[in-house]
């Protein structure tokens, strides 16, 4: 493709060379360069995208689209200056795979918990209902039955586009994907064309990267902001920042909530153990989801698919055929009837949640017991908060490892301590070992106990030094009960 169709769309500052050159592909990964290639000089938070400008020059790269410009300039290589060149990326990937976000009706979910219920929720219904989709998730990238694997909850603007092409060349006509707030911020969505956005809810995570939860919910809400008025976009109302990420959108304004008037209104009717009734627009419905979180998802998906022009009687009466994600409250039940409960909870708020719910099942004498970690190298002033949460709502909290990453486990559980309250004390242990902590887990449960694995879910690896070796909590659960036999 010609550099200057690269360019389409996109605000120049100068251009030195040649725009009417052949371009074989673009990259921001200086060693990927190769003859003919448009290479981005991205800043980053771990290096600077500038650096290695002239190692891709000396690779081949035929053009170097970056914001500040090497002092000296080869006469052979096309530079282009931008003001932000990691949003630029996105619209020149864009342009480079034919924009096929425009030929796809392509809704994104956002929030801070339930994006991959969501996500997936309406994946596997609209396939239900006929039609071939795409997936882009944290648990996996999907292309009807073809898993691909996903390393971030938004892949780059390259990637993303490179999917949507490969999605819209196998005929899907619908793709669904989470939005991660860090995906907006970095210009990984820049370019893209939604049809819908939706919301989940908002709450503590990632101030790690944004310092301020006010620039969280900036982030969030920039995806609403940038969506057109062609598109749809969906709140839940029940969330007291919910109205606040529509506040600027040129899109279509929805709403669904379980406790406020709403455009699309709900009301759980019996949650057990085994799955969830509810009212939906003045309809009954059995669900094989459980808990009020997933009352929310169920909604979020009812309203979507409704905005989508799908008729709302087949709507429900594929949801309710369902089940949920890969580790989200995936259950592991013992021969002797202990209750072992599988969560990607990894914030304070999904704890709540998933806890809150265990809680609701509860006949009164079952007891619950509460593995949980938080990850290194993430978010610290979430870490005494989830450990203070586990303690309010279970009868035993055994805190363990999740991915320490390049911190070590020993300091990351000392940051979850500080949130125990001393009355709380007793109840609770430290076993570093994330293995050793789920088998010390069911060693301590008896039959009907409720066991919560919390903070990995459909993950089947540990992160330590960098280092990702095997670890899934289902099958350490499955081994710890068969070893209790």
């Amino acid at each position: 493709m010609l550099l200057s169709d690269i360019l389409y769309n996109i605000s120049l500052i100068t251009v030195s060379g040649k725009t009417d050159i052949e371009i074989e592909q673009i990259t921001f990964d200086s060693r990927q360069v190769n003859k003919g290639t448009l290479f981005v000089a991205v800043p980053g938070t771990q290096s600077d995208g500038h650096d290695y400008i002239e190692t891709a020059i000396d690779a081949g790269a035929s053009a170097v689209l970056c914001e500040v410009l090497p002092k000296m300039l080869e006469e052979e290589v096309t530079y282009i200056q931008v003001e932000n060149s990691a949003k630029s990326m996105g619209i020149a990937a864009g342009n480079f795979y034919g924009n096929p976000s425009k030929r796809l009706t392509l809704v994104g979910v956002t929030g801070t918990n339930g994006k991959t219920s969501v996500a997936t929720l309406l994946f596997k219904l609209f396939r239900k209902l006929g039609y071939k989709c795409g997936l882009i998730s944290t648990v996996q990238n999907q292309i009807e039955d073809e898993i691909i694997p996903a390393t971030h909850t938004t892949p780059d603007s390259i990637t993303l586009n490179a999917l949507l092409h490969e999605m819209h060349q196998k005929g899907c006509a619908f793709v669904f994907m989470e939005v991660s707030s860090h995906s907006v911020v970095q210009g990984r969505i820049s370019g893209l064309h939604f049809s819908g956005g939706i919301f989940t809810n908002i709450t503590q995570d990632h101030l790690d990267f944004h310092k301020t939860f006010d620039e969280y919910i900036k982030a969030k809400k920039g995806f609403f902001d940038a969506l057109p008025s062609t598109a749809f976009a969906l709140t839940n109302v029940d969330d007291r920042n919910g109205k606040v990420m529509l506040q600027n959108t040129k899109a279509e304004k929805h709403s669904y909530s379980l406790k406020n008037i709403a455009d699309f209104k709900g009301k759980v009717l019996d949650c057990g153990l085994f799955g969830l009734q509810m009212e939906i627009d003045k309809q009954e419905v059995w669900f094989k989801l459980i808990g009020q979180f997933n009352a929310y998802n169920l909604l979020a998906v009812y309203g979507a698919a409704v905005l989508l022009e799908e008729n709302p009687e087949n709507i429900l009466t594929e949801l309710s055929q369902l089940t949920p994600p890969p580790g989200r409250f995936e259950q592991v039940i013992s021969s002797q009837q202990t209750v072992g409960i599988v969560d990607y909870a990894h914030t304070p708020d999904a704890l709540k949640n998933v806890l809150e719910t265990i809680n609701g099942l509860r006949q009164g004498h079952e007891r619950v017991i509460t593995v949980v970690g938080c990850g290194g190298n993430r978010d610290k002033g979430k870490r005494p908060l989830m450990a203070g949460i586990a303690c309010e709502l279970s009868d035993t909290v055994i805190l363990t490892s999740d991915n320490p990453r390049f911190e070590e486990p020993e300091d990351i559980l000392k940051d979850m301590e500080a949130g125990i309250p001393i009355t709380k004390q007793k109840r609770v242990q430290v076993i570093v070992d994330r293995r050793e902590a789920i088998r010390q887990a069911v060693a301590l449960a008896g039959p009907e106990d409720i066991i919560l694995v919390a903070g990995k879910g459909h993950e089947t690896y540990q992160d330590v030094k960098g280092v990702k070796s095997h670890f899934d909590d289902r099958e350490e659960l499955k081994l710890a009960f068969h070893a209790q036999q």
